[in-house]
């Protein structure tokens, strides 16, 4: 038979039965705009985990107090030697060639009062060059002063969402508030950038980092934030940073500086086999709707052996039978692929409208795995109802047996 005459009979086949065919469509459909959707998910959540890493700043060092490492004697073997940051520590570190900025950070929590209002917030010590290092942006006013990080004055920089509560829509910036028991000067308003890796950037108060420490008792630092000059400077200035802290420190090795680089790549090589783990996941549907290819494909061979007998009895081979259930089963693979496809882009557009903070992406390698893996399920459950065909006596099938 001419491949053209095989591929008009096998759609004669598929519209002579609609009810049969729009449901093995309608499964195949499914299953691929499944596949297609939740790798779609799984790319978007990579990018945005991605994209709130790379918004803490450009070329950072994160140098953490303590340090897990394994220790001799008997078990456990997992020893650890905390040890303090401080201030001073974070000053030092400015003597490293690699280093361009750093931005000790204090973190704790207060009452923020001005008037009657009360709001109970996180409060962030920092220095002048947190801004910077964080890439945040002012709505208004200014931020932290320059000056000695040890002498801390009494102002504050504050988010949005405290500043709407605390100042009901008047311009707070040069108003005073009330952060635990100290007073402190409103001298910026920070712009609304939403949450940042759990951090609520709009609901709270950045204050000096030594009037931090004295507000909550606690000269320990939470961590200190290194901005290098590039990427290509981030090795040398890690080994710096410990250098610089193993002198301070009696020789203990007692941080862990992790590179910003390290950090995406790990959280971007996890994203991603979870990516493709969901997406392996989804891919079993298409199994099923390649079995159900099979049950209808055999259905089809059970009620066409008269027309299978017409044509042996013609002189079709035994090749062109096969081929003929094959096209079949391929016709349907590929229409119910596509419809999945066009139903996932549907889908995702339809989310991303809904969800504009999150955006499902569809990543390329996605729509053509679901296409390859629904066309190999459609051909490979649909070649033993083509066999059962071929291998059927044209005298008995043209006798209905």
């Amino acid at each position: 038979m001419h491949p053209t005459d095989t591929l008009a009979s096998a759609a004669r086949a598929l519209t002579s039965h609609p009810t049969r065919t729009w449901l093995t469509l309608a499964a195949m459909a499914f299953a691929t705009a499944a596949v297609v959707l939740l790798s779609a998910l799984g790319e978007g959540a990579r990018r945005y985990v991605l994209d709130e890493l790379t918004q803490l700043g450009t070329h950072l060092l994160i140098v953490i107090p303590g340090r897990n490492e394994t220790a001799g004697g008997p078990p456990p073997l997992l020893g650890e030697t905390p040890r303090d940051l401080t201030l001073q520590d974070a000053l030092a570190l400015l003597r490293a060639r690699a280093v361009q900025r750093v931005a000790p950070v204090s973190v704790g929590a207060a009452e923020v009062s001005a008037g009657a209002l009360s709001r109970e917030v996180s409060i962030l010590g920092a220095t002048a060059d947190y801004i910077d290092v964080r890439r945040l942006e002012l709505a208004s006013g200014r931020f932290l002063p320059r000056g000695d990080p040890e002498r801390g004055a009494a102002v504050a920089v504050i988010g949005q969402t405290l500043a709407e509560e605390l100042f009901r829509g008047a311009n707070p910036v040069g108003q005073r508030l009330r952060i635990g028991d100290r007073r402190f000067r409103v001298i910026g308003v920070l712009s609304a950038k939403g949450v940042s890796l759990g951090s609520n950037l709009a609901d709270l108060a950045i204050i000096p980092v030594a009037s931090a420490e004295a507000l909550f008792d606690n000269p320990s630092l939470f961590r200190i934030l290194v901005q290098t000059g590039g990427r290509e400077s981030l090795d040398a200035a890690a080994d710096e940073v410990r250098a610089i802290i193993r002198e301070r420190h009696e020789g203990e090795d007692d941080v862990s500086v992790i590179t910003q680089d390290a950090l995406l790549g790990t959280f971007d090589r996890i994203l991603a086999a979870l990516t493709m783990a969901v997406a392996g996941i989804a891919a079993i549907s298409l199994t099923v709707a390649g079995v159900l290819i099979m049950n209808v494909m055999l259905v089809s061979v059970s009620q066409r052996t008269g027309e299978v007998g017409l044509l042996k009895a013609l002189g079709a081979r035994r090749s062109d039978v096969l081929g003929l259930f094959l096209a079949e089963a391929l016709l349907l693979a590929l229409a119910g692929t596509a419809a999945g496809v066009l139903l996932a882009y549907a889908g995702v557009w339809g989310f991303n409208a809904w969800l504009p903070d999150f955006h499902f992406v569809v990543p390329l390698w996605a729509p053509l795995a679901a296409a390859v893996v629904s066309l190999v399920a459609g051909l490979l459950f649909g070649l033993m109802p083509a066999q059962r065909a071929a291998r059927l006596d044209p005298v008995r099938a043209l006798a209905g047996e």
